[in-house]
């Protein structure tokens, strides 16, 4: 069997495998599920001190990733794989997108610095821009360890319970549904009776209603997606009123919790 192929293009060859180098990820690396190769994007500089960046055509503050340094770089990585820049304007990056790349033989992943990337590079090598979320980070070495991540535990076998990745967030379009252990009873919360009933079809009813109430809650972008499909106006107006319920239970607690403590009477 051919490993799952990872290929990251990096100024910082060193941050890698970073966390993907210890617990799951790490043991499917060691056992050849999958491979990892960095390419120093430094080797491909121009001139003596190795420039893989200069000023903003048009003026601007920062700094711009070289298109040919880039293109050298690109051209040392394995041909047919998806190219992938970590990029804050990308499109989200999604549980889906990711079982597409585990589906396949693997990826190359560019990781940008300073104000980015030169746009020719990405339109003349078709890059595919991702972001993993709405924010900026210093460089993009981590956003590619949270990719590989998200991708590499799909790959078969680095993951030993399949019903892991069943059950989880996202695998059905819907946030997780909580989660509980011994001892049953902790600091006066106790485990929801249903848990420990013994009965599988209740308990599979709780946590699909769970599930489903914490992403109308959370995540109303994927509560849309999901009812659509799913739900029924009459069950998608209960789950209101069970989200409008939790978040007044949540804040009368809050509100006992903030309250200061009164004189008894005697």
């Amino acid at each position: 069997m051919t490993p799952w192929r990872a290929e990251v293009v990096t100024l910082f060859p060193e941050a890698f495998p970073g966390v993907l180098g210890l617990s799951l990820t790490g043991k499917a690396l060691r056992d050849g599920l999958w491979s990892l190769r960095t390419i120093g994007l430094r080797d491909f500089g121009i001139g003596r001190h190795r420039n893989v960046d200069d000023t903003p055509a048009g003026g601007g503050a920062g700094m711009v990733m070289r298109a040919d340094v880039m293109a050298d770089a690109l051209g040392g990585a394995t041909p047919g794989l998806p190219v992938i820049y970590l990029s804050p304007r990308g499109r989200p990056f999604t549980q889906g997108r990711a079982r597409a790349l585990a589906d396949g033989s693997g990826a190359v992943l560019v990781c940008g610095r300073f104000e980015g990337l030169d746009q020719r590079v990405i339109d003349a090598h078709g890059i595919e821009e991702v972001s993993i979320g709405d924010y900026v980070l210093t460089g993009g070495e981590l956003a590619a360890q949270v990719l590989l991540d998200a991708t590499v535990r799909l790959i078969p076998r680095v993951l030993g319970n399949r019903e892991s990745l069943a059950e989880e967030s996202f695998s059905h379009g819907l946030l997780e549904h909580p989660q509980y252990t011994k001892p049953a009873l902790w600091d006066g919360r106790a485990i929801p009776e249903v848990l420990l009933s013994g009965n599988h079809a209740a308990i599979a009813r709780w946590r699909q209603d769970e599930a489903e109430r914490l992403t109308k809650e959370r995540r109303p972008d994927l509560w849309r997606a999901y009812a659509e499909t799913h739900v029924d106006p009459v069950k998608d107006r209960q789950l209101s009123g069970a989200s409008d319920q939790s978040r007044d239970s949540r804040e009368h607690v809050k509100d006992q919790c903030d309250e200061p403590d009164r004189p008894t009477r005697g």
